[in-house]
Parts: C-alpha cells; structure tokens; sequence
C-alpha cells in the first residue's frame, strides 16, 4: 500500500479538487493507497472539508492538531501514521500535480529508497520567492555540507519504508524535514517536474517562517556559526592593536567591537535556545481530533 501525507493550512478550497486528480490517478494505475490529511490547525473549514470525503472513501484519514505546530511538524505527524510500503508528501495546493506520483513511484519500484520530485521551474512565484529558495539551498549544500540536497529545492518526495521507521525514532523540534533525510542517506535519486501555480487561496509560508527555518537548518548540521565567531574575535584584536598603535578611529572602532559582539552572543543564544528546548522533550505535536476510517481505531500515540 501506498501512503500519501498532506500537511494542510487554510485550504479547504483545493481539497476536494486534489482528491479527484489523485484518486483518478492512483486508480487508474491500480495502486492500493490511503491518504493521511493533516490539518495544522486552520481557520478555515479545513478540517470539516477534510472529514466530508473522509466519510465518503474510507481510506482517507484526517487528524487535526491543537495548535499550528508548522508544515515540517504536520507533515512528521503523517509520516509517524502513515502505513504503506512507502509514504509520499505532497502538498495541498496543487502546486505538486498528482500525476506526477507516479514517476515517484516507478522510480522507488526501480530500488530507490528515496525519490526526490525536483521543480525544474516555477509558475507564478514571485522573484523574492525564488531568490530566497535559491540562497536557502545553496548555503544548505555548500556551507553546511549537505551536498546531496537537491540545488534547486524539492519539498515533495517519496520515503521507502526503509527510511520511514528510522525517521521515527528522531525527536529533534528544531530541524528542517528536508534536511534531516537528506542527512539519514540510504538510496536517494530524483525526478524533476513543473511547479504549477496556487490554484485557491494564499500560502502562510510567511517571511518569519522561512527565517526560522534557515536558522534550524544551519543550527541543526553546522556548528561553522560558532566557529566563525573565534575566527571574527581573533580578526578583531588583531585589528584593535593596529588601531591602539596608531591610535585613530577609536570611536568607530569601538561601535564596530560591540555590534560584532552582540551578533555573536545572539549566535550562541540560537544554539543554546535550541539545546534548551530540545532538553525539555516535549511532545512534537498533539493532535485535537480525528476522522475517516482509523478514528476507531486505538493509536498509542496521541502525542510525539
């Protein structure tokens, strides 16, 4: 069986639309699947919409969590439930066409235990958008190392069973999804497909969000900040006897000495904010109902 995971927010709009192209296509290719809809806690009738084609075609299953725990969180939630042989995230705006499943899937059938569905181009994104994914993965492939991340980005890839049951066991709060499997290994290839445009709706992908995820990214597999930070105060005392030699700029100088400090105490603050909340080993997400064929069920994790 296959699993498909969606992380959902606000988008009661384009659910029923994505069930139609993804029934019709697993469907026709005779796949026996279930779809996992994970609402992180929307404004909308999100989840009511959700539960409306849970009731109609039992193998749909819908959880809503208790609070917005962010798409990464939402989409651990899935994959922790998810019980096919593999396990595909896609998101809920048709920006992923579901077609595009399965090349996913004849790609994991060849023995690829991770398949990456890269965009090749984007539709209707704006240029700010492009320029700050573009940024995002270069630092994530050439400065913190993970080379075999995808340049151009993928946020919509398949998972062996292989992969699943190991990723289970991570407890980590503050980390990029993306990154974390990139960094596990195991047999990962790729394809590349059209990114469409939104069909309804706005995404709540906020300027705030993406900086979050920057810092988790780097913070999480890097500890080059920190090392940087020696290498920045060695620079300044060096440049500090210069300037007590010949005694100018001394006011500028030490403008300059404070604003360098001040950045590397919130460099270290980030570290230590993380270590901090990874040590209280708090539940990743609690999940406030659910519906579709599994609500009967008894889940020995409500919480993780």
């Amino acid at each position: 069986m296959i699993s498909v995971v969606t992380p959902t927010y606000n988008e009661s709009g384009n659910l029923p639309l994505l069930y139609e192209r993804l029934s019709k296509s697993l469907d026709a290719a005779a796949e026996k699947w279930e779809w996992i809809i994970i609402d992180d806690h929307s404004e909308d009738e999100t989840f009511d919409t959700a539960s409306a084609i849970a009731r109609r075609d039992e193998r749909i299953y819908v959880l809503r969590l208790s609070r917005n725990f962010g798409s990464h969180t939402a989409a651990t939630c899935g994959f922790h439930r998810a019980k096919g042989e593999c396990a595909i995230l896609m998101a809920a705006d048709l920006q992923d066409p579901p077609e595009v499943i399965l090349e996913l899937l004849a790609k994991w059938r060849e023995g690829a235990q991770v398949v990456w569905a890269v965009r090749d181009g984007r539709e209707g994104q704006k240029n700010t958008t492009t320029g700050f994914s573009r940024v995002y993965y270069f630092l994530m492939r050439r400065w913190v190392g993970l080379k075999n991340m995808p340049a151009a980005g993928a946020d919509f890839f398949l998972l062996d069973r292989s992969v699943l049951d190991p990723f289970s066991q991570f407890q980590e709060n503050n980390v990029s999804l993306m990154a974390l499997i990139t960094w596990m290994g195991f047999r990962q290839t790729m394809i590349t497909y059209r990114k469409q445009p939104r069909l309804r709706g706005h995404s709540g992908w906020t300027f705030e969000k993406k900086l979050k995820l920057v810092i988790d990214s780097v913070s999480s597999f890097s500890y080059l900040p920190i090392r940087w930070i020696s290498y920045t105060g060695f620079f300044i005392g060096a440049v500090g006897l210069f300037l007590l030699v010949i005694r100018a700029w001394m006011i500028a100088a030490l403008l300059i000495l404070s604003g360098i400090q001040m950045l590397m105490l919130g460099i270290l603050g980030e570290y230590l904010w993380r270590a901090l909340d990874e040590s209280r080993r708090r539940p990743r997400y609690l999940i406030e109902k659910t519906a579709g064929r599994q609500t009967s069920e008894t889940h020995s994790i409500s919480s993780f």
